[in-house]
């Protein structure tokens, strides 16, 4: 079911709202794989935009954001939520750097960042693909992106009605990569228009500083439950 916000400049236009489930995950680094439980959430169709991000009024299309920390993610967010009248999902504090301190309220009416299970579900749609088509239909990647992102929407979606959720830009999750190996730093998934085949799969898990952005890592939004 699409959901379609009030708040005519919301980056949150079109939202998709799924169903509860199990998803498996695995960590090709150390081998390490896990069921999680997904509960009843709304994931954007598109990532945030550049234009969106900006606070400019208007619909899904163009350039989807990049550059941003995953700390920047979670702060518009926060800010977002605030725009719309909404319960903020995260409890920040101030000179956190590490994002150490950053609690996220799962029962918020706010936006914020998918889980990487939520991710994931998404992406696989419920079932084992690693990939909803053929790549060069789904996705912009290294081998037809001509070396730069593209505007979101420009390939096919998932039958979900996800877009670019593989290929394009990278996308933040809220979850931690492995604090005992990794400290704070967090996952993202998806592959970007620089990366090769094996980097846009469901299953591939990057990770970085939460301070960490570059020209092709992104994030899309998302609400918990029936908010």
């Amino acid at each position: 079911m699409y959901f379609v916000s009030a708040h005519a400049g919301s980056v949150l236009a079109l939202m998709i709202e799924l169903p509860g489930g199990k998803v498996s995950l695995r960590d090709e680094g150390t081998g390490a794989s896990w069921v999680a439980e997904v509960a009843p959430f709304r994931l954007a169709a598109f990532a945030v935009t550049q234009a969106q991000y900006a606070g400019e009024p208007g619909g899904p299309g163009g350039l989807p954001v990049t550059d941003v920390s995953w700390l920047d993610a979670i702060r518009f967010c926060n800010e977002l939520s605030a725009a719309e009248d909404l319960v903020p999902a995260y409890g920040l504090v101030d000179g956190d750097r590490d994002g150490e301190q950053v609690s996220c309220d799962w029962n918020a009416t706010g936006y914020r960042l998918p889980s990487e299970a939520e991710w994931e579900y998404a992406c696989r749609t419920g079932g084992p693909e690693q990939r909803y088509g053929e790549l060069g239909e789904i996705a912009w990647y290294q081998e037809n992106s001509g070396g730069h992102v593209h505007e979101v929407g420009g390939k096919t979606p998932n039958r979900w009605g996800f877009h670019d959720l593989l290929g394009n830009v990278w996308e933040w999750t809220w979850d931690l990569f492995d604090p005992s190996v990794y400290g704070p730093y967090r996952v993202f998934r998806g592959g970007g228009a620089y990366d090769p085949p094996r980097a846009c799969r469901a299953s591939c898990r990057r990770k970085s500083h939460p301070t960490f952005h570059i020209d092709d890592l992104g994030f899309r939004l998302a609400r918990s439950g029936h908010n």
